[in-house]
């Protein structure tokens, strides 16, 4: 059985600018097709307009508030929503709110930085 702990694990930024701590991926776990991830915005952050060419992603927010744009729709997200993010979609998140924005990434095929195009400049 494997067991991570999210207590023990580094964060990293990924090419869109959030900072993620990777719960379980192929890279370094028993998982071979999805990984898992905590992401977190601080206030007044915000994500590169991005799009994944193969990986669906679902976000599930644990804390925070803010405004998440899939293609041309923007939406108000917060505790407890969960968006779904179908390959090829461009998308961008802001945290609106006073504290950090964080969210459960699910990433089917996992995540990989080859997979990522950014949309915008780099801040």
């Amino acid at each position: 059985m494997f067991l991570s702990d999210l207590g023990d694990l580094q964060p990293f930024t990924t090419l869109d600018g959030s900072t993620i701590r990777e719960i379980v991926g192929p890279a370094w776990t028993p998982a071979e097709r999805q990984s898992l991830a905590e992401a977190t915005v601080p206030p007044g952050g915000a994500t590169i307009a991005h799009l994944h060419r193969e990986t669906e992603e679902l976000y599930f927010f644990t804390a925070g508030v803010g405004r998440l744009r899939l293609g041309e729709e923007e939406r108000e997200v917060r505790a407890g929503h969960c968006a779904v993010i179908p390959p090829g979609v461009p998308h961008k998140l802001w945290n609106t709110g006073e504290e950090p924005l964080v969210l459960l990434c699910c990433c089917v095929p996992a995540y990989r930085h080859e997979d990522t195009v950014l949309l915008e400049e780099q801040a």
